[in-house]
């Protein structure tokens, strides 16, 4: 199995840890990240130290408690294939959350270093700005949590990324692993993936201009993959839907990729 494919682990408990993955856990840099499933009425308190955080209420139905400020009743989905946008809280560095589900409940915690304590900030549904990119059978539907123009966070990037069966998502392959602005940003990257029905899958490549990393990887229902540089195309096969949560951080907060040049050319086909 590839060192880039974080499996999910299946557990039976009021707070059960689905993936808990520190940056060294990863190899990355930037990038820290947790899915936390929660039944009704059970509480998970986590302090940030030197990292912030966003909080994304993928399903059910929470409260969040960020110091002494109260976030009630967030969450507006069911299951993520209900494609609506939902609630998010950002945190700072050196704060404590408490997240309290109402009822079952699954919350996605994107983490990334922090040098300045910032405000906290709740990013409800509707504030999620939301886009069709793509055409032909490369086409995919986003939500944008907390995109490089959002002013809330430091350093992370967090979006959500729908692509219909027999699709194609990131793709023509891109890449931001440069730190050569305006040219291209260094950004490190996270997938969390769930497929339409549960029994599906979906393949994804990460590779490097000099092949120094190719894996291609067959990523199942809650399964992460990890992207420290290069490439991550995205191949959904017929049946399945595919949602992807990517979770984005580098010394910049600017997304700023470039296409493989040897496929760019299939964006411009009339």
């Amino acid at each position: 199995m590839s060192y880039l494919l974080k499996k999910a682990r299946h557990l039976d408990h009021e707070i059960s840890f689905v993936h808990q993955h520190q940056m060294s856990d990863l190899n990355l840099d930037y990038i820290g990240f947790e899915v936390l499933d929660l039944v009704k009425e059970s509480e998970h308190v986590f302090e940030t130290k030197q990292l912030e955080v966003c909080v994304v209420v993928h399903t059910g139905k929470v409260n969040i408690k960020v110091d002494n400020q109260n976030f009630e009743n967030l969450g507006r989905r069911k299951t993520a294939f209900d494609r609506v946008p939902t609630d998010s809280v950002y945190a700072s560095k050196e704060r404590t959350l408490s997240v309290t589900a109402i009822d079952d409940a699954t919350i996605i915690l994107c983490y990334s270093k922090c040098s300045v304590q910032r405000p906290t900030q709740l990013i409800k549904a509707e504030d999620n700005t939301v886009e069709d990119r793509g055409k032909y059978a490369n086409q995919r539907h986003v939500h944008n949590i907390l995109p490089d123009s959002h002013e809330a966070s430091e350093n992370l990037l967090v979006v959500e990324v729908y692509t219909n069966q027999g699709n194609w998502s990131s793709y023509p392959p891109h890449k931001h692993d440069v730190d050569n602005l305006p040219n291209e940003s260094l950004l490190e990257e996270v997938y969390y993936h769930e497929m339409n029905p549960q029994q599906g899958f979906v393949f994804q490549r990460v590779y490097t201009d000099d092949r120094s990393i190719d894996e291609t990887m067959t990523v199942e229902h809650r399964d992460v993959v990890v992207v420290p540089k290069g490439y991550h195309p995205v191949g959904v096969p017929d049946g399945y839907d595919s949602y992807y949560l990517n979770v984005m951080a580098g010394p910049k907060k600017i997304w700023k990729f470039n296409n493989a040049k040897e496929h760019e050319w299939i964006i411009d086909r009339d």
